[in-house]
This record gives structure tokens, sequence and C-alpha cells, in this order.
């Protein structure tokens, strides 16, 4: 069976914040199978297109992917078509595989596709296209790209595809900007979407609304909202404010399973801004759901040797019958592994497990404590300071090499030499901690810097 191999083209990537750059290279196999007739020389080499099956996709509908084949019922054709049909799909990354054979009679020819889904896929995000609706976008460049269905394959083209039919969108709404788009992910992690900006128009929020959050919640919201007024508009900056700002203020009133959708902009009108730029302003809104307001029913410990209930209990400030406030939770949990980190427990951690009962709408929690291994004082180096300066700081150092370590220590050394003028106030002092793993010490550098006058 004869066979040819392609390559499909990398396109542009980038990696969001200034991640490394990836390409992603891979084949796809072409095979086709043709009618016992089409080796003899006397048969046609040209034919009526009758009919085109689509086997192997459990993504695609059949009609999606003849569309993106470029054929058309009723269009004469040669081999020569059927090879560039099947190598236009393989070249998208939407396949891994895909092979074809045809048969053809006096009334024309027959093809058939035998596809295989690629096996690597992410969510398409669109940063910043504020004169489309989600939904109007989504629609109208399924029209353009049949292959593309919100999701797209790691490599191949057609990515590149969608961010063409995206170019062809701003020219009809002659919208001065390019299309680009990014291969995201965290650094050092996984790709895990592909990201559509617009570069060009200067677009700013006016105003943040929140629907759907209650009146004990949207004045903190509306305040918070207010702090982005005139800021550059990027979703990737708000799903930053409502997981770092917006969610804790209804997670403090125990609404635990609150949840945001990403925000939705409408084009509110074009003005001048102080630096004499056009600028496009936009109103965002957040949809939210709140979900049920628990209330916190009990708490239970486990794990603690080194500290007891009655020593731990003080330090979570949670009470039974109030609203579940888990940003005070988190603060509490903080404070403890602090504690066990002046017992010389560095590595310990407090893993707060919410146990949920939706017919009373309380939450219990466990909080397993995680305690790890007792660590000794290593070594401490001072940098930054001169011999004799920095002979006098040790020698005031009073946790000693091999005693339990405390995590406290270092902090209330550096605040007691400042008051009794040990250090002058001109100096930055940051303290690093390195703890090490299999012999269980930790070395404490004291790094001193000029500050700037």
């Amino acid at each position: 069976m004869p066979s040819t191999e392609a390559r499909r083209s990398p396109g542009r990537s980038f990696r969001l914040c200034a991640l490394a750059v990836l390409l992603l290279l891979s084949g796809f196999a072409i095979a086709q199978t043709t009618h016992p007739k089409a080796a003899n020389s006397s048969s046609p080499s040209s034919w009526k297109l009758t009919a085109v099956k689509v086997a192997g996709s459990q993504r695609y509908q059949a009609s999606e992917v003849i569309s993106a084949t470029g054929l058309q019922i009723g269009q004469t054709v040669t081999e020569e078509d059927f090879q560039r049909a099947s190598q236009r799909l393989g070249q998208t990354g939407a396949f891994d595989n895909v092979t074809y054979n045809f048969r053809y009679s006096s009334a024309g020819a027959q093809l058939e596709l035998q596809v295989t889904d690629a096996g690597q896929w992410v969510p398409a995000r669109f940063e910043n296209f504020v004169w489309f609706p989600d939904q109007e976008l989504r629609t109208t460049l399924h029209q353009q790209v049949p292959l593309f269905d919100g999701m797209l394959p790691l490599s191949g083209g057609l990515v590149d595809h969608v961010s063409d039919a995206l170019q062809v969108l701003l020219l009809q709404r002659k919208i001065p900007g390019r299309a680009d788009y990014l291969r995201a992910g965290p650094e050092n992690g996984p790709i895990n979407a592909i990201v559509f900006s617009v570069t060009g128009p200067n677009i700013r929020i006016r105003s943040v609304a929140f629907n759907g959050a209650g009146p004990g919640e949207l004045p903190a919201l509306n305040a918070l909202g207010k702090q982005l007024a005139g800021r550059e508009y990027s979703r990737s900056l708000l799903l930053i404010q409502a997981s770092k700002n917006f969610l804790p203020v209804f997670l403090a009133h125990g609404y635990l399973k609150a949840a945001f959708a990403e925000a939705q902009a409408k084009v509110v009108d074009e003005s001048t801004g102080d630096d004499n730029q056009e600028r496009t302003n936009v109103d965002a809104t957040f949809q939210i759901e709140p979900g049920r307001q628990y209330k916190l029913a009990s708490l239970e410990w486990s794990g603690n040797k080194a500290l007891s209930v009655d020593q731990l209990q003080p330090l979570v400030h949670l009470q039974a019958g109030q609203p579940a406030n888990a940003v005070k939770l988190n603060a509490d949990v903080e404070a403890i592994e602090k504690l066990y980190g002046t017992r010389g427990y560095v590595t310990v951690k407090v893993h707060p497990t919410p146990q949920f009962k939706e017919t009373e709408s309380t939450v219990s929690y466990r909080l397993e404590v995680r305690e790890g291994d007792v660590y000794h004082m290593g070594e401490i180096e001072i940098q930054g300071l001169d011999d004799r300066d920095a002979r006098q700081v040790l020698a005031k150092w009073s946790l000693p090499k091999g005693d339990i370590y405390d995590s406290s220590y270092a902090k209330r050394f550096l605040d007691d030499a400042f008051k009794t003028a040990l250090l002058d106030q001109r100096w930055n002092v940051r303290v690093s901690e390195d703890p090490d793993l299999k012999e269980k010490t930790v070395d404490v550098t004291l790094r001193f810097s000029r500050k700037s006058s």
C-alpha cells in the first residue's frame, strides 16, 4: 500500500508570562487504497464526487470533517484531490492519523475517510475580544473553521486557522488590531490553554459589576471593583482578581462553594485618554453563583502529638453556629504552623478538610496535622557586612548550633538588634532559611543591604 508522510506546521507559539517557546511537531500518516480499476491505464483520471463518508472520529460530526477537507459533492475530482484533502486534515493537528480509500463507477467516485482524533486538547480562551459576545464569537469561528469546537490540539495548524479567522473578523468590523495567540501554562508546567488576544487597541475598564452578589457582599465587591477602573482590560487580570480578591469576600461569609463565571465585557464608548491616545472603554460584569451559606458545626483534630488540642484550639477563631469563615480559618492554620515552627517542626502542614451536610447547610472541619521531624539549628552566615560588624552580630546570636530550631528567633533577634542600636536603621535585612532534609537542620543566612537614600 503506497503511503506518504507530511509535517504539520508548528505555527506561532509563545509562552504566557515569558515562558519558554514550545514548538510541538508531529507527523501524520496518509494511506490510500484505490479500486483495482484505478490501476488500469485506460481508466479515467477524474470523476464526479458523489459521496464522502467519514469514520473514526469521536469528536466531530462527519459533516464537520467533510467541510474541513474543502471537497464538495458534485465537483470534479482526481486522486490528487483526495491526497490533498487527507493532507489538509492531518495538518490541522486535529487527527493523529488520516487514511482514505475511494471507489468509482460510471456514476462517479465515492471517498471514504478514516481518522483518529488527536489525544491532547486544551481550551481556547479569548483575552480581549470585547466587541464580540462569547457565543457569537465561537459560533462565527466554527462557521469559518469547522474543526474548531472550543478546544484545540497542542500542535498543528488549526490554531493558526482560528487566528486567521479572528483577523478577518477584526477587518470586517474595521477594528485596527492584530490577532495573536499564546500557548499558555504555569511556569515549568504543561500548556493548559491557547489564549487569543488583540494587539493594538487600548482597551480600558470603566467599571466592574457583580451579578448574583447579595447585599452582604456587594459593598466590599464594589469597593474592590472601583480599584480596577482605568486599568487595561484583560480576562487574565480579572481572573486573578476574582480568585485573589473577589472570591474571599464570599468565603469570609461562609459561601464556601461560591463560583465566578468569566467576566463578560461590553463596549460603552470610545474616548481619548489623558495621554491623547484613543481608547475603548468597557464595562466588565461577573456572574456569580454564591451557593449555600454554611455554618460551622464542629472541628476535629488528628495527627497532633507535640501540641495538645487544648494548645491548638484557642488559635482557631471559628465559632460553632456561625458562618464558616474560610479566610479566617486559613489565617488560623498559618498561625498554627508558625507555632509548630517555634518548636522545631519547620515542615509541618495542617490540612483542613471540610465535610458538608447539605440538608442543614453546615460544615465540619477535620484538621489533620502532619508534624514531620524536629529540626535543629545549623550554620549561620552573615552577608553584606564587613568582618567587624559581622562578628558583632554573630556574638549576639544566642541560638547555638544543635539546639532545636525556633523559626521565630531570627525576626526577634533582628527586632532587638535594631532597638538596641546593634544595627542602625539604614540596613535592610533579608532572612533566608535553608532546611536540610537529610540532616534535619536549618541553615540561616542574614543578607544585609543599605537602604536607598
